[in-house]
């Protein structure tokens, strides 16, 4: 079953694609997570280490590679709010 086209391609840019509305949601926790890392200033290896995220799963949910879990996207909101908090709480 194709899941319908939400966003379509621009026709004059070779490089761009359709896309779904699972395609978007997973763009969308991509971009959190990434914002997220990146806003305290980490390298995915960095946060990974320090929220105790293995590091290939935290590379593909950035690269949108596969769609982050409904509680990795409340862990991260979490994390936004009280990074210190949860670091300790996971040492």
């Amino acid at each position: 079953m194709n899941e319908p086209i939400i966003l379509p391609a621009d026709p004059s840019d070779p490089d761009d694609f359709d896309v779904t509305a699972e395609g978007l949601e997973r763009a969308q926790r991509a971009r959190l997570i990434r914002r997220t890392r990146t806003g305290l200033g980490l390298s995915q290896v960095e946060f990974a280490d320090r929220f105790k995220v293995p590091v290939g799963t935290l590379r593909d949910w950035e690269q949108a590679r596969t769609t982050a879990p409904d509680f990795a996207i409340a862990y991260v909101r979490v994390i936004s709010q009280f990074p210190e908090m949860v670091a300790q709480a996971v040492a």
